[in-house]
């Protein structure tokens, strides 16, 4: 239910916004509006406010919505209309009209990013737990507990990093850029200060997927080797484990952190048997040892080990907040590098550079909506802003059957002086509407396969 409500109300929210901005320029421009509509299909609701010539309407379809205007190609209109109709209008107000909506979305996305960073929100420090081996973060020489205080790509000046949400943002863009980062760590073991080098340009990344973290080496925070909620019967139960145990030690290799923990317990099966171990563990100031044999369960095509006891502590946290002026320019950046790297994708995905799977359909959408709607106000408010930045590049693309289109159009005309012809119009509408059933259908399977394959 939290699904349902959280995507209807993203998808309202986005639409309303998008054709709020083409509904208000009009009017601005001096165009008589004639529907508002929320939705297509069977009316649900309408209404029109006294005294004005637009008819407000939500219905039945959610997916999209229309500003209808006075308009000389789609039907008559009176002489004493005719400054009031679109077609009429002089190029600029026409390239106003049409770039209005996608303005909109980024437009929100830039509030909806200042709102987070104003508000303030607690995000795990940038402390980086052991990286995977074989990782691009191995190789470089980390080994879990530095903690990461600046950050840029190779050669611009670093940049403070507030945050594990900063440095993850940093290794997204470098992946997907093909830009090394570098990272400038403290490292508490040795009390010194490093530059350590992420050689991500070497990385061939077609899909965006949860691999993509793994691959470079850092997946999550660094969380302390804690045990917790050891379930009764379970594998750590029958060992002795307690809750508030702090592993040092699994059989001859040295624990660093949760995550490095959670591994190696995966890990402990041969030929579809647990192995035993000897762990070292501190438990209250006192060092024991413990012989622990994990239980084997299926999780997929594999068998894992488990042990019955929730795995790490919580990573530490901070309170990121800025400033008035600040929070908004930074809401600004956001919403800037979130445009380019998705044009940049779409880039990729054209000349085959990155897979067709990353595009995502409705239902993703819908269930990534409920899932930030879970997780509290702040994270729906970042996805509502990622949607709204998505929504707005989207349409400013040249096809035909999107704002992008019709800009397309009006460039045409402002290079040669005439519109394009009719004839002209028409063919472009039907390869743009191809292409977009086409990208449609394709996001519609991977949302299938994501979810229920």
């Amino acid at each position: 239910m939290l699904t349902i409500a959280a995507f209807v109300l993203a998808l309202g929210l986005l639409i309303a916004v998008h054709e709020y901005g083409h509904y208000r320029m009009a009017v601005a421009c001096g165009v008589k509006v004639l529907r508002f509509s929320i939705g297509f299909g069977k009316t649900l609701f309408r209404w029109q406010p006294k005294g004005s010539s637009t008819e407000f309407v939500i219905a039945a379809f959610p997916l999209g919505g229309y500003v209808k205007m006075l308009d000389e190609r789609e039907a008559p209109v009176a002489d004493a209309e005719r400054h009031l109709a679109f077609n009429t209008q002089p190029l600029r107000s026409r390239v106003a009209i049409v770039a209005a909506g996608p303005v909109a979305n980024l437009l929100l996305a830039v509030l909806l990013y200042a709102v987070v960073n104003w508000s303030g929100v607690q995000h795990p420090a940038a402390i980086l737990a052991s990286p995977a081996a074989g990782s691009i973060a191995a190789h470089a020489g980390l080994i879990g507990g530095e903690r990461v205080q600046q950050a840029g790509f190779d050669g611009d000046e670093l940049q403070d990093v507030k945050s594990f949400e900063d440095l993850r943002w940093f290794l997204t863009r470098g992946a997907l850029e093909g830009q090394d980062v570098r990272l400038g760590v403290v490292r508490p073991a040795r009390g010194t200060s490093d530059d350590v080098l992420l050689k991500l340009s070497a990385m061939d990344v077609r899909d965006a997927d949860a691999q993509l973290f793994r691959r470079i080496g850092i997946v999550g925070p660094f969380s302390r080797p804690v045990l917790g909620a050891v379930v009764v019967g379970a594998a750590a139960d029958k060992a002795g484990l307690r809750d508030g145990d702090l592993v040092r030690q699994v059989g001859s290799v040295p624990v660093v952190d949760g995550q490095q923990l959670r591994q190696l317990i995966r890990s402990s099966v041969v030929q579809g048997e647990a192995v035993p171990a000897v762990w070292k563990i501190n438990r209250a100031g006192t060092e024991l040892e413990v012989a622990v044999k994990p239980e084997t369960r299926q999780d997929g095509e594999l068998v894992i080990g488990k042990i019955g006891a929730y795995v790490g502590a919580m990573p530490e946290l901070v309170m990121v907040r800025y400033g008035a002026a600040d929070g908004l320019w930074r809401g600004m950046i956001r919403t800037w590098e979130v445009s380019v790297l998705t044009l940049k994708m779409i880039g990729k995905m054209l000349v085959g550079e990155a897979s067709v799977k990353n595009l995502s359909g409705p239902l993703t959408i819908a269930d990534y909506a409920g899932k930030s709607a879970g997780m509290g106000l702040t994270q729906y408010l970042l996805f509502l802003a990622l949607i709204s930045v998505s929504l707005g590049v989207l349409n400013l693309l040249p096809l035909p059957v999107l704002d992008g289109g019709h800009l397309m159009y009006y460039l045409w005309e402002g290079i040669t002086g005439k519109s394009v012809s009719d004839a002209w119009m028409e063919r472009l509408q039907r390869g743009g509407v191809a292409i977009l059933l086409a990208m449609m259908s394709i996001a519609i399977f991977n949302d299938i396969t994501r979810l229920f394959g």
